[in-house]
């Protein structure tokens, strides 16, 4: 089956990047919805239709796409469908979200002919803004030959994963580690702070060496910077990882590092706010510790600077 008629629900920071990156391939049309009228505006202007209901979507487009906040949100979108959705569907869920959830609701999906594929991305807000993203991908080997082209227009490496339930814990697992990373880097950068190190060769000292991490590469730049800007919230790290501690949960895993971590992010949405930027955390450390973390000549937001690549299999 050749899609051309693709929707798109949910236009956050991430989803309006993934969504305009589709818009931008001439070979689809796309419908899009938000509860938020205004953060369809741009892609409205560059040509994408917009929809007043779940239910006008549905009915104009073979593809659906979903990017939504919470595992509820996803929950309450998909239950809207099921009634409205038909053999030629194929619905692509592209949160963090639950993995038992999406289980379930897949087998709904699945009970109306339809097809499904969970496919959360990972790589940071700048790659899902040059379609550069990496996709991790779970369902149907059919599903996701089918899927590949329009996948292809949002990320670059794209691996397939499985069964339904893979892709979902995969991402938990690297959000997890990624936000163990971002606790670590703030107190190693406040070790060489104290100690007198500079920051800038301190920040060099560590990309060169066996600590480095893509999250050091990124988010330590807006951290030294001072602005903290990765377009993702302490609500959603919260959620990420209160999941990784369900999973540890489920299969009786005695994991302290996870349940000390989300202590600590709880403390951060406490204080900080919910919707305060998640490497904000750091700010915590520095109140404490009675100094700032600045240095010149980082960036205050994290830009891919590659031009689109070919999306790949790996």
């Amino acid at each position: 089956m050749k899609d051309k008629k693709i929707g798109f629900i949910g236009l956050g920071n991430v989803g309006s990047k993934i969504a305009y990156n589709i818009l931008k391939n001439k070979n689809y049309s796309l419908f899009i919805f938000d509860l938020n009228k205004k953060t369809s505006k741009k892609l409205v202007s560059e040509g994408a239709i917009l929809c007043n209901s779940i239910e006008e979507l549905i009915n104009n487009v073979t593809v659906f796409i979903t990017c939504l906040p919470s595992p509820s949100s996803v929950k309450n979108v998909l239950l809207k469908t099921i009634p409205l959705i038909n053999k030629s569907h194929l619905w692509i869920e592209m949160s963090t979200t639950d993995e038992e959830d999406m289980r379930v609701l897949s087998n709904l999906v699945i009970k109306k002919n339809a097809s499904v594929l969970e496919a959360p991305i990972t790589g940071g807000q700048h790659r899902a803004e040059s379609g550069n993203i990496s996709i991790l991908v779970a369902g149907r080997k059919k599903t996701f030959q089918r899927a590949f082209p329009v996948l292809s227009c949002v990320g670059h490496q794209i691996l397939h994963c499985g069964k339904i339930g893979n892709a979902s814990t995969l991402k938990v697992v690297t959000n997890y580690l990624a936000s163990i990373n971002l606790l670590a880097i703030g107190e190693a950068l406040m070790v060489c702070k104290k100690y007198g190190l500079d920051l800038k060769t301190a920040y060099n000292g560590i990309k060169i060496s066996s600590g480095n991490s893509f999250v050091h590469e990124t988010e330590s730049q807006v951290i030294l910077n001072g602005s903290y800007d990765v377009g993702f919230t302490m609500d959603l790290v919260c959620k990420d990882v209160g999941l990784f501690d369900k999973l540890t949960k489920k299969f009786n895993i005695p994991a302290k590092i996870s349940n000390l971590m989300l202590k600590i992010f709880k403390n951060g949405q406490r204080k900080l706010g919910k919707r305060s930027l998640s490497t904000s955390i750091v700010k915590l450390l520095e109140t404490d510790c009675d100094e700032n973390l600045r240095s010149k000549g980082f960036p205050s937001t994290l830009v891919d600077l590659n031009k689109k690549k070919k999306g790949i299999e790996i």
